[in-house]
């Protein structure tokens, strides 16, 4: 264990969390709704530090991230524990661990991580994946703050559930981020994941504002986030408050965890991709058997300028500065 950051005291051995919007009140002995932050005589311990789950060198569009240098390689790493409590987690095996026994697995050091990271000359960087890496937050800059120092990028897959004053720090570290943005309605914050739209509204335009790297998910859920009305009201809100530039991946979700209801049909993805182009250049689809919705093209001439097939990507159309070859209007920052 180490001892956490963002924390105060109420009264004697009952803490207070502010690492993120759930705020929790913590009693001696007890743990936060994340399950990996514990209250111990009156101290916040991280009780994951250095406590991996898995690790593995990924495509970068796994994350997915299709404008932050494609075609690459990027070190994952991820932990335990979840600050929110999806039913429909697809990662549930990690993010939702109630297991006491992170002081057996293996420890590791951030040094350790990064020297890993480095061993591959093909890769970029380290992207904290996986499970929700604002809990795992101490970690997390202690590593990302090595990992800049040796060149490389950091990158972090989040559900954007987390405070301000944290998410400043991290925007000084990391150079990408994907947000899941799970959908627009409280109500479905509330009742699917036992949080709040708000504060992850929130930090989606402090990203966007800090100039770093954003991409957004939205994984569609058969009959609970799949509303035309609600969904053509995200979409005006992504490109009115974060730019029509904006990056939006369409998921296909899949029965898994505590959710028993089919498969996203087709035919609703096809038809919200429709709708979100219409508002967004940048729109893809993602968890289906085509390659439909995967290539970028150009939105000032409409050519091609990078193919995609599933994980494999070829970047035709640009050049080394991510214009396109055509017109020379800029597709990407980051090439």
């Amino acid at each position: 264990m180490k001892s956490a950051r963002y924390y105060e005291e109420l009264q004697r051995n009952t803490l207070k969390c502010n690492l993120c919007p759930h705020h929790c009140v913590i009693g001696d002995g007890k743990q936060g709704i994340c399950r990996v932050r514990k209250n111990s005589g009156g101290e916040l311990f991280l009780e994951t530090y250095g406590v991996v789950s898995s690790v593995g060198f990924d495509p970068i569009e796994k994350k997915p991230l299709y404008h932050f240098y494609p075609g690459s390689i990027i070190f994952s790493i991820g932990s335990f524990g979840c600050n929110l409590k999806c039913k429909f987690c697809q990662n549930w095996q990690i993010s939702q661990e109630t297991s006491n026994s992170y002081s057996l697995r293996r420890q590791n050091t951030p040094e350790s991580l990064v020297t890993t990271a480095l061993e591959n000359k093909s890769n970029i960087g380290i992207a904290f994946t996986y499970n929700e890496p604002t809990v795992w937050f101490e970690f997390m800059t202690d590593i990302a703050i090595i990992s800049r120092k040796k060149g490389l990028k950091n990158v972090m897959v989040t559900n954007g559930f987390i405070n301000p004053e944290p998410l400043a720090e991290l925007t000084d570290l990391i150079d990408g981020f994907n947000v899941d943005l799970k959908a627009f309605t409280d109500d479905f914050y509330r009742q699917q994941t036992f949080s709040k739209l708000e504060p992850v509204k929130a930090t989606l335009m402090k990203i966007r504002k800090s100039g770093r790297h954003l991409e957004i998910t939205n994984l569609v859920v058969t009959g609970l986030n799949d509303n035309r009305k609600d969904f053509a009201e995200m979409i005006k809100w992504i490109a009115g408050e974060l730019g029509r530039d904006t990056v939006l991946h369409l998921s296909r979700y899949f029965p898994v965890y505590k959710m028993s209801v089919g498969p996203t049909p087709v035919e609703t993805l096809e038809e919200f991709y429709a709708l979100a182009r219409q508002s967004l250049d940048y729109v893809y689809l993602g968890n289906l058997t085509s390659t439909a919705g995967q290539d970028t093209k150009c939105p000032q001439c409409g050519i091609k300028v990078i193919d995609r097939n599933r994980y494999d990507t070829w970047v035709s159309g640009l050049d080394k500065d991510g214009k396109c070859k055509k017109c020379g209007h800029r597709v990407l920052e980051y090439i």
